[in-house]
């Protein structure tokens, strides 16, 4: 085979497989898992700002938003494999702008009543119960910051670590009826998460909004994770593998 010949047929190859790669890579975003960022602290102390974990898109089914470009072909949600379930961490679309995906906590079910009074949340009429568990000690900045935890016990029974700190407008609420088909979110960080306790940012998401269930941080860096000589110091080790509950 003389070299003219040999030479079309490498770059050939070479483009059959990298559109291979990419249909695969497509695919397996779509359908099975999604690397997700979190990019700030509404989620402490059970997520860190530099924490990058997997999205299950499974979970909960396929909508229009578990696709790259979340085209508008059909409504609601087909192969739903789970329900959402209270407790449950979840990625969604933002119902104002559906290009921004948010991560909260599934607070409130299709049906439900939430309120807060005075930091405590009460579902359904009833207070859920909230136990001081320590501080958490906040090393974002350079100084170092202390905020009180708490663990709440939600009606099912799973237990989840929060941060509660100031009297806040959204400590104290009125009676939020969540609609069918629609879900409530809430940050564990309860003083600095814009969630569904405002209703014209966030408000009641809806079941197709959902993109699917957090599962397993893969990695965790305190600083840009491209700084990677910071690697050595700015990696959190005992983060990686570190399942999402």
């Amino acid at each position: 085979m003389n070299k003219k010949t040999k030479q079309p047929e490498t770059k050939t190859e070479f483009v059959k497989t990298l559109i291979i790669a990419l249909l695969l890579a497509g695919l397996v975003r779509s359908f099975l898992f999604e690397p997700f960022h979190i990019p700030s602290s509404s989620m402490k102390p059970n997520l860190l700002i530099g924490d990058y974990l997997f999205v299950a898109k499974y979970s909960y089914g396929y909508s229009r938003y578990s696709f790259p470009f979340g085209f508008d072909l059909f409504e609601g949600r087909f192969w739903k494999k789970h329900q959402p379930q209270r407790g449950d961490i979840a990625v969604f679309r933002l119902p104002s702008n559906p290009n921004i995906n948010y991560i909260k906590r599934i607070i409130g079910l299709p049906g439900d009543q939430i309120q807060m009074q005075e930091g405590v949340l009460h579902i359904n009429g009833a207070e859920v119960s909230k136990v001081v568990d320590g501080v958490f000690s906040d090393d974002d900045s350079a100084i170092k910051n202390e905020t009180r935890k708490f663990l709440e016990t939600l009606p099912e029974g799973k237990v989840v670590t929060i941060l509660d700190q100031e009297n806040t407008p959204q400590d104290d609420t009125g009676i939020y009826e969540v609609p069918e088909g629609h879900y409530f979110m809430m940050g564990d960080n309860r003083d600095n998460s814009q969630d569904s306790r405002f209703l014209d940012h966030v408000g009641y998401v809806p079941e197709q909004n959902l993109v699917g269930r957090a599962t397993i941080i893969f990695i965790s860096c305190s600083k840009p994770v491209w700084q990677f000589w910071n690697w050595p110091s700015s990696i959190r080790f005992n983060r990686m593998f570190h399942k999402v509950s």
